[in-house]
């Protein structure tokens, strides 16, 4: 079931994953051009993005939701490690200077919504942002690392699982 599952995840987001590397953007970062300034943001904006999910699952987690709590995985977030990276690039005072874009509060505002009217829906979203952070995010970090001459460590606390 798990397997047929990942399968058809994997097949329905192909064409989505393909758009999504050819924005701007991704393709200049995976180029290894990689605007510090406009990675700051991405950072910025991914810790809305899975507060908001992490939260949402959390919550269907300890109600036994029988779709979304077998998939909540706590030792997978992402917030405490994107926490530290928004420390590194904004410094402690971040969360007085750290502020959603609007694509990002349009995308926390569905997690909210399909929480709250279908929440298995929340699965394909966990999926997707959780699979292609552990897997393809390794490839990112190296190339942030190498294009923003970072430590090891410096501000890529969020790809380390």
């Amino acid at each position: 079931m798990a397997v047929a599952l990942a399968s058809q995840l994997r097949e329905g987001t192909k064409k989505s994953h393909t758009m999504a590397e050819n924005t701007g953007f991704v393709s200049c970062f995976l180029k290894g051009v990689v605007d510090k300034a406009s990675y700051r943001t991405l950072v910025a904006d991914l810790f809305f993005v899975y507060s908001a999910m992490e939260e949402e699952i959390g919550k269907l987690r300890a109600q036994g939701h029988p779709v979304v709590g077998p998939v909540g995985f706590p030792e997978l977030n992402r917030r405490d490690t994107l926490e530290q990276d928004l420390a590194y690039y904004f410094g402690g005072d971040w969360r007085s200077s750290v502020k959603a874009t609007p694509a990002a509060q349009e995308y926390v505002a569905r997690i909210y919504q399909i929480a709250a009217e279908a929440p298995e829906l929340l699965v394909g979203h966990h999926y997707t942002r959780y699979i292609g952070d552990l897997s393809g995010g390794q490839i990112l970090k190296n190339i942030a690392q190498k294009a923003m001459n970072l430590g090891e460590h410096d501000g890529l606390r969020f790809y380390e699982f």
